[in-house]
Formats: C-alpha cells, sequence, structure tokens
C-alpha cells in the first residue's frame, strides 16, 4: 500500500514590505472558513543562504505593521463570506 501524502498547505494571500512577510492561511472549522496570519523575516544566514526568522528588531516594526494592516484589511473584506 502506497503512503498517504499529505499535499503541501500554500497560503491564500502573501505581503511583503522590505524583507517581512505575512501569510495568510484559510483553515475550515465547524462554524465555517477562518484565517490565520504568519509573520516572517527573510535574512540571509552566514552561509549565504535566506532564512527565515519569527523574532523582529525595532527597524523591522514598521514593516510588521504595513504587512499586517494589509492582511488585516484582506480578511475583513471576506469576512462572513
Amino acid at each position: 500500500m502506497a503512503p498517504h501524502i499529505t499535499p503541501k498547505t500554500t497560503p491564500v494571500e502573501k505581503f511583503t514590505c522590505s524583507n517581512i512577510t505575512a501569510s495568510i492561511w484559510k483553515n475550515e472549522g465547524e462554524k465555517g472558513a477562518f484565517y490565520n496570519v504568519t509573520i516572517t523575516r527573510a535574512y540571509k544566514g552566514s552561509d549565504g543562504t535566506w532564512k527565515h526568522s519569527d523574532s523582529f528588531s525595532l527597524n523591522d516594526l514598521e514593516a510588521v505593521t504595513v504587512v499586517l494592516g494589509h492582511a488585516k484589511v484582506w480578511i475583513t473584506e471576506r469576512a462572513g463570506k
């Protein structure tokens, strides 16, 4: 019997400002669809490869605010649909 492979989920929307990205994930619950948001910061590691973190410095906070604002509007526009 072949193993069950779960398809990789992808965000329904992404907003990026500088090196900060807000990813919106759609979930299904007993009361219907709902959304969650993850925020990540991209940076180049010492080995030159791109890495991601969920930790932010003071200099990142303006970009975090921007992408969260876009995510809030996007989700609000779809609330109740």
